[in-house]
């Protein structure tokens, strides 16, 4: 029996790996379609997000199509709201407010610093053209930027286990993609451990069974660079 829901992109990216992680945790049955776009130096921290200029996510149902990860998610959680995980987005209207905050400062405070230290860090390095010491000055600052981001979060979950509250959302299930990538990096490991509760959290949220289980596709994807 085929289905209606197709995925197109990589799931090497961070943004193809948003979208799975949402439809394993609402146990949507979707057909995933690899492309890879994305090869050599075209591959800078911009395009480890896949957005219309990028033109390497999709998503169709028999509703239409979506481009961005984050539309993309909120779409599936509303389209199925009686399967898999509950409450993605949350229950009446401060919660779903409270959501839409820390998916906010994910995508304008988190993605950013976290999406260039990946790839100065991990992809850069295998580029050949790529000259490491050219991005010094780029690394600290993001470095920065993540460590004023981290302090927040560690303060916010010292009074609950998630973001927004006792509940895994799609505030957290945000996060996963690029945490994923931080930590296989052993300087940006050591920024992660000095946060506490930063830590307890990553720890919970990452051994979720629908994470892992895009992890396991992502193995299957070609390399980065």
């Amino acid at each position: 029996m085929t289905t209606s829901v197709k995925v197109f992109g990589s799931p090497a990216s961070t943004e193809v790996q948003r979208v799975l992680a949402c439809l394993f945790e609402k146990n949507v049955k979707f057909q995933l379609v690899k492309m890879d776009n994305f090869k050599g130096s075209t591959r800078r921290p911009e395009y480890l997000k896949m957005q219309p200029g990028g033109e390497a996510l999709a998503y169709q149902d028999e509703k239409g199509s979506l481009v961005e990860s984050r539309a993309i998610c909120r779409h599936v959680v509303n389209s199925f709201p009686n399967q898999g995980t509950m409450d993605l987005l949350g229950e009446g209207a401060m919660e779903k407010a409270l959501i839409e905050q820390w998916l906010e400062t994910e995508m304008h405070k988190f993605d950013p610093p976290s999406s260039e230290l990946v790839f100065y860090l991990s992809i850069a390095p295998t580029l050949p053209e790529q000259d490491p010491k050219d991005d010094s000055s780029l690394v600290a600052a993001s470095k920065k930027k993540l460590e004023k981001v981290l302090k927040l979060y560690n303060q916010r979950l010292a009074d609950s286990p998630y973001l927004t509250g006792d509940k895994f959302t799609l505030a957290d299930l945000s996060h996963l993609p690029n945490t994923e990538k931080l930590m296989s990096i052993k300087e940006l490991q050591e920024m992660f451990g000095k946060y506490d509760h930063v830590r307890r959290w990553w720890v919970d949220i990452s051994e979720r069974g629908p994470w892992q289980k895009v992890l396991e596709v992502a193995k299957q994807a070609p390399p980065l660079a």
